[in-house]
């Protein structure tokens, strides 16, 4: 499997005229899966689900239809995303396993700072418990995303894939519901006081793929 990494800012159209020729490059035997680390401008995309009702602000940034899984999901700078173009005629050819894996994959990543994620049924992605923060009105503990994970298949291979949020400017959020949710809020490695810069986030993404991502070939 090959890593990826871009340095700077990518263009999401950009991103996906070149995922979708690795996808069939994949497919047709041409090249190995593939991890890609990398940065978008600000931007807003819709995934399949998404509702017109939840973008808020249509204006602020350009706006890009993903045909991924998911509702609306902001990129922006100091958030790592990671498209991930694997083979799951590989990988077991499940796609519940394999977006559970993903999620493992993050929880393991943040687990290397010392922070705690969570998987929350009917919330994909993974959330963080704030208790620093009021309780919901029904007295639940407040809880904030810092993950979101959005995947697409063509004939079983993956792309598009999760962001988690770094150090981006949070109040872009603002001009979007999260993936339809508007009871929780969203955080970052950085909001949450530690000093975690993008290169450590990749190392530790690197460190924990093998583990997490076994799941599925192994059931």
């Amino acid at each position: 499997m090959e890593w990826i990494q871009s340095d700077g800012l990518t263009a999401y159209d950009t991103a996906l005229a070149i995922m979708e020729a690795r996808v069939a490059d994949i497919r047709a035997g041409r090249a190995d899966e593939a991890i890609w680390l990398l940065e978008h401008p600000p931007l807003y995309t819709a995934g399949t689900s998404a509702k017109p009702a939840d973008l808020v602000d249509p204006d602020r940034f350009p706006v890009f239809e993903a045909q991924r899984g998911g509702q609306y999901t902001y990129h922006g700078p100091g958030q790592r995303v990671v498209y991930v173009m694997l083979d799951l005629d590989r990988r077991g050819r499940d796609v519940r396993c394999f977006v559970r894996d993903l999620e493992t994959w993050v929880i393991a990543a943040l687990g290397e700072f010392g922070l705690t994620g969570h998987i929350r049924p009917g919330r994909v992605g993974v959330w963080i418990d704030r208790p620093d923060k009021p309780r919901l009105p029904d007295g639940r503990m407040a809880e904030d995303k810092i993950a979101a994970i959005g995947i697409r298949l063509r004939r079983w291979v993956s792309f598009h894939g999760i962001s988690i949020n770094v150090e981006p400017d949070l109040s872009h959020f603002d001009g979007i519901v999260p993936c339809g949710i508007t009871d929780y809020g969203v955080t970052s490695l950085v909001d949450l006081g530690l000093p975690v810069t993008m290169d450590d986030l990749d190392v530790a993404l690197k460190r924990t793929f093998g583990d997490a991502m076994r799941g599925c070939a192994r059931s």
